[in-house]
């Protein structure tokens, strides 16, 4: 009688990749007895991250999203402003600015590198300065593991005094120009989402070369306690301080940074050298002034040329309990940011049309990467 056969494991987008170093640590942290938002390894975290991102001066935080929020408040954003988002991220980056008081105004993705259009963002600050209504900051965002054009951006938000806050939760590892991600702006965004290239099972890291804005962004995410015997507080605070096990998880993650890029570098290779002899299924172009971190590979399908659409590519790969997922939808299509203003907005309509993000975890087995390729591939007559 033949033997049953085993289900085969889901394989998911971008799991975790954990393993003794982080469980030996987790236990240290544990035995210690420093399990609330404070200890050693909270300190130990922010010390180790510092070099990789490029600053001296980090507050691991309970998201990056906390990260985005502090940042705003830090650099004087208030009720009434507004701020320039990149449309095609994801909502949290704009949900930050909604949380101030401020709007944001949202712009179109490059065609090249699918960051924020350098060149829709210097004509629409040159009609707000016209009109005498510049935003009271600048967001941009590193999307999957890919830095902005920092050059074009900076000098445009040097020339309208415009603080710049990087948003580079999805690219920890990856550079542009010889800096790595995170070291651009007046401060810096990190997210170590269970998703992400590196996870803390959820956290987040605001960096800044600003010792100043790193204090106070360490007092405000402890609830702005004064310091005194008693419990006062002359500020609003928050509790948005990660907590000394998690960062522990953390500390272990920064150890296999480099291996996770590496795997992950490979993975993308492998979808390339498959897809590019294919029509209408392509990989974007590799990064040519830095390097990304490549925490998802993304392919973008023309249904025309490649015979399926990337819906149909998904379901097909769902149906062998393979999880993908589209591009990010852009914010200034979503229901509750759909009546703010938007500069530019078709390459991010399109691309959300024809993307999708394929499996690309750091132990993706090769074997396992096969099976999807052939399924995406064999998609092609559906």
């Amino acid at each position: 009688m033949a033997r049953p056969l085993l289900p085969v494991a889901r394989i998911f987008l971008s799991p975790p990749d954990v393993g003794p170093t982080e469980r030996a640590l987790l236990l240290e942290a544990f035995d210690s007895n420093w399990i609330a938002p404070v200890g050693p390894f909270v300190d130990r975290f922010e010390r180790e991250l510092a070099p990789l991102v490029g600053v001296d001066h980090v507050a691991a935080l309970s998201s990056g999203t906390a990260a985005i929020h502090l940042a705003l408040l830090l650099l004087g954003v208030a009720p009434g402003d507004e701020v320039v988002v990149p449309s095609l991220t994801f909502v949290a980056t704009a949900n930050a600015v909604s949380y101030t008081g401020a709007s944001p105004i949202f712009v179109d993705a490059a065609p090249s590198s699918w960051c924020l259009d350098p060149d829709l963002l210097a004509d629409g600050l040159a009609r707000r300065a016209d009109a005498g209504r510049l935003p009271k900051a600048i967001v941009t965002v590193d999307l999957y593991g890919r830095c902005a054009d920092y050059d074009a951006i900076g000098q445009l938000a040097d020339r309208y005094e415009i603080p710049l806050i990087e948003d580079a939760a999805e690219a920890l590892g990856a550079t542009s120009c010889g800096r790595p991600a995170g070291s651009f702006g007046r401060a810096g965004v990190l997210s170590f989402n269970g998703n992400k290239i590196a996870t803390t099972s959820g956290g987040g890291a605001l960096v800044s070369a600003d010792e100043e804005l790193i204090r106070h962004a360490r007092h405000l995410a402890t609830q702005a306690r004064d310091p005194a015997p008693h419990y006062q507080h002359s500020e609003i605070g928050f509790n948005y301080r990660l907590s000394n096990l998690l960062a522990a998880l953390g500390v272990g993650q920064l150890e296999g940074l480099h291996d996770n890029i590496e795997r992950r570098a490979a993975i993308e290779q492998r979808y390339r050298d498959a897809f590019e002899p294919e029509p209408g299924i392509a990989l974007p172009e590799p990064v040519t002034d830095g390097t990304s971190n490549h925490w998802l590979s993304v392919v973008t399908i023309d249904p025309d040329r490649f015979g399926a659409t990337p819906e149909q590519v998904r379901l097909a790969l769902e149906d062998h309990d393979i999880e993908s997922r589209p591009l990010w939808k852009p914010l200034h299509l979503q229901p509750v940011y759909e009546h703010h203003e938007v500069w530019g907005g078709a390459v991010a309509e399109s691309l959300f049309a024809s993307g999708l993000c394929l499996p690309s975890g750091s132990r993706l087995s090769v074997e396992d990467q096969a099976r999807i390729v052939d399924l995406v591939l064999g998609c092609r007559s559906a």
